[in-house]
């Protein structure tokens, strides 16, 4: 397994290179200067000219390339072209509040969308089926930003139950938590629905087998039925939607951060690209990108896991 893995971070590399190459290139093509965005549209063309020297947006565009992929390599993630703080230390404060949003929607999805999924299966064409289906579909048909902004208005705004906006004090549990309630119940629907109706599907086909058949015409129970035999077979095609849409989760968790006022990584995207900030944003989505390979990476190991016939050769 170990091989395995090693084997897979060494061919991230490229790809990782490759995301950014093409990243490096389009914020440069993107309308709009940097240097006019710190200074103002009414700064004079010296001002300007001096301040894009200064940043080094005067110096060949293969001399920036590997000036910063270099940097990259010594763990260097630049100055942003804005405030001229090291992108490192803005990252290291936002990171935080990022990890912990993502993982609270996964969390709740795989809490909640596994039991609601095997339930459903449970009870096929029954109204528990009807509504479980139903809500999962409600909950894949409406974006996070907008779900986000119609739980702000209930629980926040109306029934004052958690904070407005904000990413609370991450040293006080209480205030984290309730910051963190609203952001991560958002993303944990959306992701539940994915999961419910996964987990439903491969239940409800592992279920037909004959394994499951001759389980049950042994006489054990039908908690060890579904839970022992059914749900640890039908487990690699619901880790791998987990997985997938973790991916997704992470760019809705932009939005969701916006929405709620947050200090994540997805508030500080947002606002390089509005100010132009090449070198923050393009170090940011290179930020994102090493998520999507550590996700995939773990879903991978993951199924050798459950399902011990899987070998990594």
């Amino acid at each position: 397994m170990w091989a395995y893995a090693l084997r897979r971070i060494l061919i991230a590399i490229p790809t990782l290179i490759a995301v950014y190459t093409l990243v490096f290139l389009f914020v440069r093509v993107a309308p709009g200067d940097p240097a006019v965005a710190a200074l103002g549209d009414y700064a004079s063309q010296e001002a300007v000219e001096a301040l894009r020297e200064d940043m080094g947006l005067n110096d060949p565009l293969w001399l920036q390339y590997i000036r910063s992929l270099m940097g990259y390599f010594r763990g260097d993630l630049g100055r942003s072209l804005i405030n001229r703080l090291p992108v490192a230390r803005q990252v290291a404060t936002a990171l935080p509040y990022t990890i912990e949003l993502t993982f609270a929607g996964i969390l709740l999805g795989a809490l909640i969308g596994i039991p609601t999924g095997i339930l459903t299966a449970l009870k096929r064409n029954r109204l528990p089926d009807y509504i479980g289906r139903t809500l999962s579909l409600l909950g894949l048909s409406v974006p996070a930003f907008y779900l986000g902004i119609l739980l702000m208005i209930a629980f926040a705004i109306k029934l004052r139950w958690f904070p407005v906006m904000g990413g609370g004090d991450l040293s006080d549990l209480h205030d984290n938590l309730s910051h963190l309630a609203l952001p991560a119940l958002t993303l944990g629907i959306i992701m539940t629905s994915y999961v419910t109706r996964m987990t439903r599907s491969s239940v409800l086909n592992v279920l037909r087998e004959d394994y499951v058949r001759t389980a049950r015409a042994k006489g054990l129970p039908e908690r060890l039925v579904v839970y022992s035999h059914a749900l640890r077979n039908a487990l690699i095609p619901i880790v791998s939607v987990l997985g997938v849409y973790s991916v997704v989760l992470i760019g809705d968790s932009v939005m969701t951060e916006v929405v709620f006022s947050r200090p994540g990584l997805g508030k500080l995207m947002v606002s390089a690209m509005m100010q132009r900030d090449y070198i923050a944003l393009q170090s940011l989505i290179l930020i994102y990108a090493v998520f999507v390979v550590f996700i995939n990476l773990i879903t991978d190991l993951s199924y050798g896991l459950i399902d011990p016939r899987v070998r990594y050769d």
